[in-house]
């Protein structure tokens, strides 16, 4: 009885800890995970450039929809909401994990000689991105900072069918990463 009546509150921390983002700093460059299909996070980088914190935002691009890489769609999407296109440089890729796109990003930012990051990801996938970004990173100092999701907020996630699948799938994401898959 005592886990229905406090299920908010249980349920409220288990979303909760997949979410360890912080505020955004002055950077080098600012990295845009791949993987979100509605441009909250393009537009959170282009924010972000925008307010000062860095020149320019590195846009991963997983080449997965129907041969076009993800930073094809999603920077003609942030122009089309009036971002500059200068903002935005596009990263093609084949990463197909978070892992790997780490591997490709983290890469290219030393090619380019980064020193201090802003990665910008949904905030459901901040906590593992972060780890798994910081596991890579040597010496560049990363920062995640969190974009918004329309389907995910931690604290009421599992009143949306959506919200539920991206609780289930990221937990799953996270405990296999505690593994090492």
């Amino acid at each position: 009885m005592l886990l229905i009546f406090t299920r908010s509150l249980w349920l409220a921390t288990l979303g909760g800890y997949l979410v360890q983002a912080g505020p955004p700093v002055s950077a080098d460059y600012i990295v845009v995970l791949a993987g979100d299909f509605r441009g909250d996070r393009i537009l959170k980088a282009g924010e972000l450039v925008r307010q000062g914190y860095a020149r320019q935002a590195l846009v991963s691009g997983p080449g997965e929809m129907y041969g076009v890489h993800e930073s094809d769609l999603a920077i003609p999407f942030a122009v089309q909401r009036g971002f500059p296109e200068s903002y935005f440089v596009a990263v093609p890729n084949n990463a197909r994990s978070t892992v790997a796109e780490a591997a490709v990003m983290l890469a290219e930012l030393r090619h380019r000689g980064a020193q201090r990051v802003d990665v910008v990801t949904s905030n459901f996938h901040t906590r593992r991105s972060g780890r798994i970004y910081r596991s890579q990173a040597g010496a560049l100092d990363i920062h995640i900072v969190a974009a918004r999701d329309l389907y995910f907020q931690p604290d009421a996630w599992w009143k949306t069918r959506e919200g539920q699948k991206i609780f289930v799938y990221e937990w799953m994401k996270t405990v296999a990463s505690w593994f090492g898959f």
